[in-house]
């Protein structure tokens, strides 16, 4: 049938005024962020615990900030830094995100870094612990640690409290070199020395060897860096070998006996001297009331990598306070330089210049508590920064 133009001017207005009436509703402004972690694979457990803390502080805190929804997409790079490379490229191309974070690697946070700076977006990295990894872009920002904080900690520790002869015994690659470079550099002078080296292959290591000539040569102590799917082992055929019992020490980076795997070490655990950033036995109510909302929510103890995604979490979401749920990268990175607050783990502030974080180095020493291994703190050392980075623009 012929519509008369009377008629199809009535059709249109009545469009017309369907449309006005019916205005399309805004879309809600959301801050992306695209987190990459190793959530398969032997690091597996790292990337759990930075996904899990994140999960956590925003269901306590909300996901919503000053009328901004805040939006986590997740990617499994199984710690394999070809992966990462697709995932990041897919997030920032595809997805539009607006923060990066996580990384469980150093491998994965270097080739992550280039497309930060490109689009200039905030990059928070929750596990990675190089030094150098801050220095790959000026968008990088660290809510974790370095390893070069706790090592060189460790060695001051040991050089002030009557250790003068080391062996080491450490994973052959890179974090055990730098672990123990880092270490060396702190403990090394006035007659004090690392006198023997031993590195394990990662895969069917011999110990038997490298484990009798250091019980022959009695050091003072022995430093460890060990790992994470090693450890076990190492740690039991140490015991075997009754260190203890010949009066040499175990020292090492708290990595060694994170609180995430120390219930499963057993007694082979016990005694061992450890420099980190954070334990789940860390006295104060900060970190008390978390430790029960972790264990609460996923049944188990939180470890450093779950403190570090708990506080990268709140750097993010403090940042898009501060800018007022603006989502611009260099806005939300202004913010996050020089956050500081009271973190589970003690003081924690991100240093305004070399973007890394400032924040008390922690003694510990593994005992049993009502049948429970803990990490239990007996010294402190403050404000610790990287001593690569220390307060250095870049």
């Amino acid at each position: 049938m012929a519509f008369s133009l009377r008629q199809f001017l009535l059709v249109a207005t009545g469009a017309l005024g369907i449309a006005v009436a019916q205005p399309a509703v805004a879309a809600e402004p959301t801050l992306k962020i695209g987190l990459v972690l190793p959530l398969s694979g032997p690091l597996a457990e790292t990337g759990k615990q930075i996904d899990d803390a994140m999960r956590l502080y925003l269901e306590q805190n909300g996901d919503t900030v000053e009328g901004t929804r805040i939006e986590v997409i997740v990617r499994d790079d199984e710690g394999n830094p070809d992966h990462t490379r697709e995932a990041v490229k897919s997030l920032v191309e595809e997805d539009k995100v607006d923060v990066l974070a996580g990384f469980g690697t150093s491998p994965a946070a270097a080739v992550a870094a280039p497309f930060a700076t490109n689009a200039k977006i905030p990059m928070v990295v929750m596990g990675a612990q190089t030094s150098v990894i801050t220095t790959r872009s000026p968008f990088i920002v660290r809510s974790g640690a370095t390893l070069a904080q706790s090592a060189a900690t460790l060695g001051k520790w040991a050089a002030k409290n009557g250790i003068r002869n080391v062996a080491a015994l450490i994973s052959d690659y890179a974090p055990g070199n730098d672990a123990l470079k880092e270490f060396s550099r702190a403990f090394a002078g006035d007659e004090r020395t690392v006198s023997d080296e031993y590195r394990i292959a990662l895969t069917e290591p011999d110990l038997a060897a490298p484990l009798m000539q250091i019980k022959q040569a009695k050091p003072d102590a022995v430093f460890l860096f060990i790992a994470p799917w090693q450890i076990h082992r190492v740690l039991e055929a140490i015991a075997e070998q009754g260190f203890g019992q010949d009066g040499i020490r175990l020292i090492a980076t708290g990595d060694l006996t994170d609180d995430s795997i120390l219930k499963t070490l057993g007694p082979s655990a016990l005694g061992i001297v450890t420099a980190h950033f954070y334990s789940a036995a860390h006295p104060s109510r900060t970190n008390r009331l978390f430790v029960e909302a972790y264990r609460t929510a996923y049944g188990e103890t939180p470890g450093a990598m779950a403190v570090s995604g708990y506080d990268g979490t709140r750097l993010i979401r403090e940042a898009l306070r501060a800018a007022k749920g603006d989502t611009n990268g260099e806005a939300l990175l202004k913010a996050m330089k020089g956050a500081a607050w009271e973190s589970p783990r003690g003081p924690f502030a991100i240093d305004r210049h070399s973007r890394e974080v400032v924040q008390n180095i922690d003694m510990r020493r593994v005992e049993s508590v009502n049948g429970e291994n803990v990490n239990a703190e007996f010294a402190t050392f403050e404000d610790v920064r990287d001593p690569n980075n220390s307060g250095r623009e870049h």
